[in-house]
């Protein structure tokens, strides 16, 4: 009678080692499809930033009359911002909320100005290409000059703000954010500038695009891996990745 009673616990016991056995695995695949999630996101920002210099590049030697003007390279001039907002959702996940509120208010500040310099690359290259000179002086005349001036701004204080917050926050090269601050600047007071140093801006900018979009690139299992560890151990004092 007794050995009838315990026969049935059996099969109980080992379907509990089982689950308990199974849910290691399980939550390493959770782990891993995590860690595959966020590096695809940063590559993917990369990838953007890449193309975003690109364009850059093309907007410059179309100012300077290396390669002609055409309806697809005035088409292209406005996906250059569009383009860079992936990168720099990228690289304020990868290391500007390092920096806490300021690093969070940068970040939205750099990102309503590249949005509202998308619609200055607009009205530039798709709106005032079509005008006459006389009709282009009586807009910036008007309210829409200010608004112009008002976005260039924005974006050069916004692009002050997010370098301060990345060098803050540690771990990105300090050269490309210093080209990337140093490019924004000519292209924030356009209206200001000789046409030279709007050219020689861009191109200073779209270099700095690239070596941090080459960086994050190459840096993105790293990252990932960084920010698991602060998950995983809130309590512990982890560095952020190197540099290089």
């Amino acid at each position: 009678m007794l050995a009838r009673n315990a026969e049935p616990r059996r099969p109980h016991s080992f379907t509990s080692s089982q689950g308990a056995a199974e849910e290691p695995q399980n939550f390493r695949t959770v782990q891993s499809n995590a860690a595959v999630t966020g590096v695809t996101l940063y590559r993917l920002a990369a990838a953007a930033g890449v193309g975003s210099a690109l364009i850059l590049l093309v907007n410059a030697a179309k100012r300077s009359s290396l390669i002609p003007t055409t309806d697809l390279t005035q088409l292209l001039a406005p996906l250059a911002e569009i383009l860079a907002l992936g990168l720099v959702t990228g690289l304020f996940l990868a290391f500007g909320r390092r920096a806490g509120l300021f690093g969070t208010i940068a970040f939205v500040i750099n990102f309503v100005a590249l949005a509202s310099l998308e619609g200055v690359e607009v009205v530039i290259n798709l709106v005032f290409s079509k005008l006459p000179l006389t009709t282009i002086i009586d807009l910036r005349a008007g309210p829409l000059g200010l608004v112009l001036v008002i976005s260039s701004l924005l974006f050069l204080i916004g692009t002050l703000a997010f370098v301060i917050s990345l060098a803050v926050g540690r771990g990105v090269p300090r050269i490309p954010l210093a080209l990337y601050f140093i490019g924004a600047v000519p292209i924030a007071l356009r209206a200001f500038v000789p046409e030279w140093a709007l050219d020689l801006g861009l191109v200073v900018l779209a270099i700095a695009i690239a070596w941090l979009a080459g960086w994050l690139w190459v840096r993105a299992s790293a990252i990932d891996e960084f920010w698991r560890e602060r998950v995983t151990t809130p309590t512990a004092q982890i560095d952020a990745p190197i540099a290089r």
